[in-house]
């Protein structure tokens, strides 16, 4: 059985005319032979009826009152509707389908509620709808604890259902359908001639996500990564092909080669930079510092820890208690509001001489400073101040040649 799990966001069904493009993607690959399995997001963005954000809005005010349970159960309604809306339309089209919830579509999960591990996936009842000729349209984010209650599965969780669903049923392809065409060298908001990438690895993808590209979920790559799944990222509005996400290089036979060490830039903002000098006397500085964080539930990134002190990043919106809580236990911190992370990504820099000479050039010709840098085998990240954020990412994206 040749099984295809395509996976459609919010803006992918959120009209009428959206949906009709759907049912075409579904369609023309049914009519190539591929039992199709839908998983989809629920329908719009904020604003929109029965969007996440929406229906969350509903209890905005008394929200602290909603246990988490019941505002799972809430949450997980918008994905339902648009299961059952599109399972009409693809029946009214002449297309045998049906609707599932997560939970009767397999997926067995814990009792986090808000940000739930897929346990384990039972696909028999999908397999049974396939066999029988039949569209299986499932509600993603969402599976059933072990005590029969709907979980969601957090930010990035129907493309977690894709995938977890495309592992279980050892699908061939796992195709991500979002308003945009596949994945880009760069925010194409931000720098204007950023280039669609024709294949991008699993660990430059996962990175690139970590990092800020909102194209698709690392949790979601990462268990296609462990499935050997190959997954394409396609615009829902067009025929094009999008990005090939594989490490096998006999599948991205046929698409254009870009041999370069850097494959694409990414960027988070809002970010606050704390450096907390050591204190003689207080071996236990870095433990105080960083459980500080952790009881408070402050994530901290970017992390450099030395004998004379500790520096990190945290989100603008956790700066001010995270000061508060560092003065309260007798350290003097420095805290740098208003930066940005810019990712410099590419499986190919690895053992690749001068890439951080170029990354220093490119900021030193614009006259910006880097506050802070790290590196891993396939990513250099640079602390910068927002402000510089755009000129930046563009000098880099020119740097790498990357607009070509």
């Amino acid at each position: 059985m040749r099984i295809l799990v395509q996976k459609f966001g919010g803006t992918s069904v959120s009209s009428p005319e959206a949906r009709e493009r759907v049912i075409q993607h579904i369609v023309r690959e049914r009519g190539d032979g591929y039992n199709i399995v839908v998983v989809v997001s629920a329908m719009g963005r904020k604003g929109d009826p029965y969007a996440t954000d929406t229906l969350l809005g509903l209890v905005r005010g008394d929200g602290d009152h909603l246990p988490p349970r019941e505002r799972d159960m809430l949450l997980g309604c918008g994905e339902i509707i648009a299961s059952a809306v599109l399972c009409g339309m693809l029946n009214a089209s002449g297309v045998p389908s049906v609707a599932l919830t997560g939970g009767s579509a397999g997926i067995m999960t814990d009792e986090g509620f808000g940000s739930a591990r897929i346990k384990r996936v039972n696909p028999d009842s999908i397999i049974a709808h396939l066999c029988r000729g039949t569209v299986v349209v499932v509600a993603g984010f969402q599976g059933i604890s072990p005590h029969g209650d709907l979980t969601t599965l957090g930010r990035g969780g129907s493309d977690t259902t894709a995938t977890a669903l495309g592992a279980a049923l050892g699908a061939e392809m796992v195709d991500i359908y979002t308003d945009v065409n596949g994945i880009l060298t760069a925010d194409p908001r931000i720098v204007t001639d950023a280039k669609p990438l024709p294949v991008v690895s699993y660990a430059e993808i996962c990175n690139m996500a970590r990092q800020g590209a909102k194209v698709i979920h690392p949790r979601a790559v990462e268990i296609a990564q462990q499935a050997r799944i190959p997954v394409r990222v396609r615009s829902t509005f067009t025929e094009d092909k999008g990005t090939l996400v594989t490490d096998d290089l006999a599948l991205a036979s046929g698409r254009p080669v870009r041999d370069k060490p850097v494959t694409g830039i990414a960027h988070v903002s809002g970010i606050s930079q704390i450096a907390v000098k050591a204190i003689e006397g207080r071996s236990d500085m870095q433990l105080q510092v960083f459980q500080t964080m952790a009881r408070h539930h402050i994530s901290v990134d970017f992390i450099n820890v030395t004998p004379s002190g500790a520096l990190y990043t945290v989100f603008d919106k956790d700066a001010e208690i995270a000061d508060r809580l560092l003065r309260e236990a007798g350290f003097a911190p420095v805290l740098v509001p208003g930066c940005a992370k810019i990712s410099v990504i590419g499986g190919g820099m690895n053992g690749q001489p001068g890439v951080m000479a170029r990354i220093v050039e490119a900021l030193t010709e614009q006259g910006i400073s880097i506050m802070q840098s790290a590196d891993s085998n396939t990513t250099i990240w640079v602390l910068v101040r927002e402000s510089d954020m755009v000129v930046a990412l563009r000098a880099l994206h020119a740097k790498f040649d990357l607009h070509i």
